[in-house]
């Protein structure tokens, strides 16, 4: 009989994200950052997918026939995106608040949308073409074990897109000090110690067997809020393949 993977969800992180359910999809509730954070997140996104299958740009479906896993979903900021530009999506969160609230809000914006509460490790053989997961490598109990569970979901030929804070003196200012001492962001959402520096973050994913095609910083700007940049020290995404 085969042991069943262990958990690489941390329950008191679920719970903390889990009791904000009701807020994600209010931009001015407690998840206003994701808001935020999502127009710069999203041209990202799009970015790499028209990259890595020769899209125009211009196509309002570019993810048509294409099976697309955000893990860490939350209620659905990014799968409804997802399922707009035509992909069949496929949502999980550690929250089943979270997964309620998504599948709610999918329901009044007309959107088939598979939600799933629990962690990576549920999916057993399922693979997809596009695996994302923002901001939540470092809420999870064991990193490796996680990113080798993205690694197992991402189909031969497919896109794996991660973002994180990097763990540096700007990022604790930013999103401790300032954003959780302020009230911009509920208090007890980071933990400095547990946020990766891009090269143990790609260090984790060659251990996989991914290979990382792409990093990129998202940096914020006085007067465009959250950008893209080559400025890595706040936040960052990495785009990887398999090897």
């Amino acid at each position: 009989m085969q042991t069943p993977a262990p958990s690489t969800i941390d329950p008191a992180e679920a719970a903390h994200f889990g009791a904000m359910a009701a807020e994600w999809w209010d931009p001015k509730g407690s998840s206003a950052m994701l808001h935020k954070l999502n127009p710069a997140r999203l041209s990202y996104l799009r970015e790499r997918i028209d990259a890595h299958w020769h899209g125009d740009g211009a196509s309002f479906t570019p993810l048509s026939a294409k099976r697309v896993l955000d893990v860490g979903c939350g209620a659905g900021l990014l799968c409804e995106p997802f399922a707009r530009l035509g992909a069949a999506v496929t949502g999980i969160d550690a929250a089943a608040e979270n997964i309620a609230a998504a599948r709610a809000h999918a329901t009044l914006s007309g959107l088939t949308i598979d939600y799933r509460a629990g962690g990576i490790e549920a999916l057993a053989s399922e693979t997809f073409d596009l695996v994302t997961s923002l901001e939540v490598i470092e809420h999870v109990a064991t990193p490796d074990a996680f990113v080798a569970g993205l690694a197992a979901a991402l189909a031969p030929g497919g896109l794996l897109i991660l973002s994180t804070p990097n763990r540096t003196a700007l990022s604790r200012l930013a999103l401790i000090t300032i954003g959780e001492g302020l009230g911009r962001i509920p208090r007890g959402t980071h933990d400095w110690e547990k946020f990766l520096a891009p090269d143990e973050l790609i260090e984790l994913l060659e251990a996989a067997g991914l290979k990382v095609i792409d990093t990129r910083g998202l940096s914020l700007s006085p007067a465009r809020g959250f950008v893209m940049s080559d400025d890595m020290k706040l936040d960052y995404f990495v785009t990887a393949v398999n090897a």
